[in-house]
């Protein structure tokens, strides 16, 4: 089908989000950018807003309502995991029943109308806009990072210096075990002495 290729990305695209979610610990959920400043969004924050900004978005202009409540009962860390990788894995099997004319059908995106899959690109991009400030704040941390789309600094560096891809978890079932037993994901190897931008400090 020549819509396969949005499946395919919003399949990926729900392992990053819990992947990213999964380099969190507990406490971290209250952080903000700046601790005095509440524009910025806090970890909790943003968890919430992943998880109620696709349930209307899939049920209001996409047709797809998983029938559960978007939220965890309990919003802890493992139970936004848990929640949002059933609900969305719930999506991904309704999208892999749908057919070209359902893509190209039109629906209400606010007060517009756009095809269903212009609808499914501009979610796919307002997703990993919200990830990348996490992705962001990670570091902010002072976190490790594990791949999510490519090389990190902590996998080896630069894709160009052959620095490996290594991902957190095998999959979304090892990743939901795994954080349930305290996080046990791959080990990474840091960078070995290789640069890990194009444009490095030398005076460091």
């Amino acid at each position: 089908m020549t819509y396969d290729f949005l499946i395919d990305m919003y399949a990926t695209e729900r392992v990053k989000i819990l992947s990213v979610w999964s380099e969190f610990a507990d406490e971290d959920l209250p952080v903000r950018p700046r601790h005095d400043d509440p524009r910025g969004r806090s970890v909790h924050e943003h968890m919430v807003h992943q998880c109620v900004s696709e349930e209307a978005w899939f049920r209001t202009m996409l047709d797809i309502d998983v029938g559960a409540p978007p939220l965890p009962a309990q919003e802890t860390r493992m139970a936004f995991l848990q929640r949002y990788a059933e609900d969305s894995g719930k999506r991904l099997a309704a999208l892999r029943h749908t057919d070209e004319r359902w893509w190209e059908s039109p629906t209400r995106f606010f007060d517009v109308q756009r095809s269903r899959a212009w609808v499914m690109a501009r979610r796919l991009t307002h997703t990993s806009h919200h990830r990348g400030q996490l992705t962001a704040m990670l570091r902010m941390f002072g976190r490790d990072l594990h791949s999510n789309y490519g090389p990190t600094a902590d996998t080896g560096g630069l894709m160009q210096n052959h620095a490996p891809t290594i991902y957190a978890y095998p999959t979304i079932e090892a990743l939901l075990d795994g954080e349930a037993r305290g996080g046990v994901k791959s080990p990474l190897p840091g960078t070995g002495g290789r640069p890990v931008t194009e444009r490095p400090d030398r005076s460091r």
